[in-house]
C-alpha cells in the first residue's frame, strides 16, 4: 500500500464519501474496496490529502454498505430496496459480508421462518435442495425449478417428460439431475446443468464392456475431497449397480456392480462418508418391501457391513416399525434410521450383529392429522445437530442422548415431504401446497 494519508475519498453518483484505509481493509482483499489498499494501487494524492475515487454506482447503497464495513452491522433504510443493495453489495464484492450480517451462523435451535416461495408449478413437487451460496432447487415431476440465493427465480431445467429423480449441487453454479429413462427412447440417465440459465451442460455416460449403455439414473451423492459424484443406476440388461463420475471431466471412473441379495440399483438414498473411502447405500421402504443398508469400500471394492430386515419383517403386521430413512453420524461410528412413527433407531457400524436399538418418542409427539396427506419422514445431521422431519414439523435433537431440543412448524402447507439445508438456510418442501419454507437464524447480538 502506498504510505501516506489514511484517508480515501469516493465520489460515488455524486456524492462524497470519506473513509479510511482501516475501513477499507475489512472489505478483504478479495473485494473491489479491500483491492484499493493493494501497492499497485496509489492511494496518496502527493500532498497529504485523501485520495479520491470516482464510482459510477448507487450513493445510497454505497452509505450502506461503508457503514457495514465500519460497525459490522447491516442497517437497511426502509425506502431502500433490499435487492438493490444486493446488487450492488455484488459489484463491489461484499456479497458475503451483506449475507453474513443478514443471518447468522447455522444453528437449529435458534432457526426463525424467514420466507414462504410459492411457485406456479401444480403441488406435485417431490425434492427440494439447498445451494451451498443459499439458494435451492424444487423438483416438479420432469422440471427443476431453480432459485438463487435472493429466492429469484431463474430460467428451470426441462427434461421433456422425463420424471426427475433427484437434484443436487455439484457448486453453486451447476446442478446434477437424475431421470428415468423413457420407453422406446434412448433418454434418461444423468445430466449436468448450468443453474443460472437452466442449460445442460454436460450428459453422464454408463459404458458396459466397452459399450454405451441407457440406463435410469436414482439417488445421488457427492464426495467434495475426491471430487466425484455417485448414483444408483438400473440398465435393460441387469447392469445394476452404483456409477461413479469424475467432477471435473464428467466422464465414468467405476461402476460398483450389486452383489445378490442387494438392491444397489433401486437405492433411495446414498451417502458418501467423509474421512474415508466408504458409501452407504440405502434401499427402503416402501420402495421394496425389505429394507437394506450396505457400506461400500471403494478401496477394496467390497461390501464391509450390511443390514437388512428380511428376517424380521417376514411376518410382520402393518404396525410393525419400518425404516423409511438412514444417515450416517458424523462420528461415522452408527447409522441413525426412523420409522413410521418418527421414532429414532441407531445401528452400530463397528459390528455386523445386533438389530436397530429403538429410542421410541411415539407417545411424546402430536398425532397424524385427520385427513392429513401422509408424508414419509426424513434425517439430516448438521453441526452435530439432527433433525428429522414428520407430518408438518422437522424435530431438533442435539447432545449424547439425542434429546429433542427445538421443533420447527408452520401453520400452513400441510405435510413437509422434504427438507434440505445448506448455506446456512434451511429449506423445507410441503406436500399440499406448492409452497416452501426457508428458514434462517438470526444474527448473533454484538457485544
Amino acid at each position: 500500500m502506498a504510505k501516506g494519508s489514511d484517508r480515501v475519498r469516493f465520489n460515488v453518483g455524486g456524492k462524497i464519501f470519506e473513509t479510511s484505509t482501516t475501513t477499507l481493509a475489512n472489505a478483504g482483499r478479495d473485494s473491489m474496496l479491500g483491492a484499493l489498499l493493494d501497492e499497485d494501487w496509489n492511494l496518496n494524492a502527493g500532498d497529504g490529502a485523501a485520495a479520491e475515487y470516482f464510482i459510477d454506482r448507487n450513493p445510497a447503497c454505497f452509505s450502506v454498505l461503508l457503514d457495514l464495513l465500519r460497525s459490522g452491522e447491516l442497517h437497511l433504510p426502509p425506502h431502500l430496496p433490499e435487492k438493490l443493495l444486493y446488487r450492488e453489495a455484488l459489484f463491489y464484492g461484499l456479497l458475503d459480508h451483506v449475507r453474513a450480517a443478514r443471518w447468522g451462523p447455522f444453528d437449529g435451535d435458534r432457526l426463525r421462518l424467514s420466507s414462504s416461495i410459492y411457485g406456479r408449478a401444480p403441488g406435485d413437487a417431490t425434492a427440494i435442495r439447498a445451494a451451498p451460496d443459499g439458494g435451492c432447487c424444487v423438483a416438479h415431476g420432469s422440471v427443476v425449478h431453480i432459485y438463487d440465493w435472493m429466492l429469484d427465480e431463474h430460467r428451470p431445467i426441462n427434461l421433456d417428460y422425463q420424471q426427475v429423480n433427484d437434484a443436487g449441487y455439484v457448486d453453486s453454479a451447476h446442478i446434477v439431475v437424475t431421470a428415468r429413462e423413457r420407453p422406446g427412447r434412448a433418454a434418461g440417465g444423468m445430466g449436468l446443468f448450468s443453474s443460472s440459465s437452466g442449460e445442460l451442460r454436460h450428459r453422464f455416460r454408463v459404458f458396459h464392456d466397452s459399450k454405451v449403455k441407457t440406463f435410469t439414473a436414482g439417488a445421488l451423492c457427492f464426495s467434495d475431497s475426491q471430487f466425484k459424484i455417485f448414483a444408483s443406476c438400473k440398465g435393460r440388461c441387469n447392469e445394476y449397480g452404483i456409477g461413479v463420475w469424475d467432477q471435473n471431466t464428467g466422464d465414468q471412473s467405476d461402476f460398483f456392480y450389486e452383489p445378490p441379495g442387494c438392491s444397489f440399483g433401486d437405492a433411495d438414498e446414498l451417502q458418501w462418508i467423509k474421512g474415508d473411502s466408504f458409501l452407504m447405500v440405502a434401499t427402503l421402504f416402501p420402495r421394496t418391501d425389505n429394507c437394506f443398508i450396505g457400506i461400500l469400500d471403494f478401496r477394496e471394492k467390497n461390501l464391509v457391513w450390511s443390514w437388512t430386515d428380511a428376517g424380521t419383517m417376514a411376518t410382520a403386521s402393518l404396525d410393525e416399525k419400518r425404516v423409511l430413512h438412514a444417515i450416517v453420524m458424523e462420528d461415522n461410528r452408527s447409522i441413525c434410521v426412523v420409522n413410521q412413527y418418527e421414532d429414532l433407531g441407531f445401528l452400530d457400524l463397528r459390528s455386523n450383529r445386533g438389530g436397530v436399538r429403538w429410542s421410541s418418542r411415539s407417545k411424546l409427539l402430536k398425532g397424524k392429522v385427520r385427513g392429513e396427506e401422509t408424508c414419509y419422514p426424513k434425517l439430516a445431521m448438521n453441526g452435530g445437530q439432527l433433525f428429522s422431519s414428520m407430518n408438518d414439523s422437522i424435530s431438533v435433537f442435539c447432545g449424547p442422548e439425542w434429546v429433542l431440543t427445538s421443533t420447527l412448524r408452520r401453520s400452513v402447507g400441510g405435510s413437509i415431504c422434504d427438507f434440505s439445508i445448506g448455506g446456512d438456510r434451511l429449506f423445507a418442501l410441503h406436500s399440499e401446497e406448492n409452497v416452501f419454507d426457508m428458514w434462517e437464524s438470526p444474527t448473533l447480538p454484538i457485544l
